[in-house]
């Protein structure tokens, strides 16, 4: 698939199922309103069944509202469940596979930490690159070290493919991203936590649409 960025919205919430453990139907609801389109499921530490369940869930609530939903990891779920796409670390199954598990129309996204590996995602049949943690996350008990700026802006020159920041961003540090040329941002604590979900997600959809405009 070629992923152009006005394919999806600046904003690529992840609901994590290790800190995450309320409904969905609201949650979609208020991203929906928001006029974010696509999302990710994460759930490291939950078991297969446990993880097919919550997908072909959210699947079944995301569907009707024009929401892709994004699997973190695998690949095989993704495909069982007919989810939208995978994202993948480093250390997962090889996006050539995943591709070829999938197929052309399903979007494969690939996190990377660093100049070398971004440019090596660029190469590949990912559809977009994640970089990250660009801030210090909370969200992994054994996080990459965080990618510097010059880096940053260094991968934003190498890269053609969308470009997602990922790890520790809020609507208080999103604007120097936005600013740089990252096409999204990948966010779950300053989301799911957010006593008005729908209103934090507009408010960083808002603050792309200034720098963007």
């Amino acid at each position: 698939m070629q992923l152009g960025p006005k394919q999806f919205s600046p904003l690529y919430p992840i609901i994590d199922l290790t800190v995450f453990h309320g409904p969905l139907e609201p949650l979609l609801a208020a991203l929906t309103r928001a006029r974010v389109n696509w999302i990710q499921l994460r759930g490291k530490s939950v078991s297969s069944k446990s993880l097919f369940d919550q997908c072909s869930q959210l699947i079944s609530l995301a569907q009707p509202r024009s929401l892709r939903v994004i699997v973190n990891d695998r690949a095989d779920l993704a495909w069982l469940s007919g989810a939208d796409g995978v994202h993948l670390g480093q250390d997962d199954l090889p996006c050539e596979a995943a591709r070829r598990m999938l197929g052309d129309d399903a979007i494969i996204g690939l996190s990377t930490h660093s100049l070398q590996q971004a440019k090596a995602a660029e190469n590949s049949p990912a559809d977009y690159v994640a970089i990250g943690p660009v801030f210090p996350t909370q969200s992994k008990e054994n996080p990459d070290p965080v990618v510097g700026w010059s880096e940053l802006r260094a991968i934003r020159k190498s890269v053609t493919k969308p470009l997602i920041a990922i790890g520790g961003i809020t609507t208080e540090n999103v604007l120097p991203l936005f600013d740089l040329g990252v096409d999204s941002v990948a966010v779950i604590r300053d989301i799911i936590f957010a006593s008005d979900v729908r209103r934090q997600a507009t408010y960083f959809m808002e603050l792309a649409s200034k720098v963007k405009s």
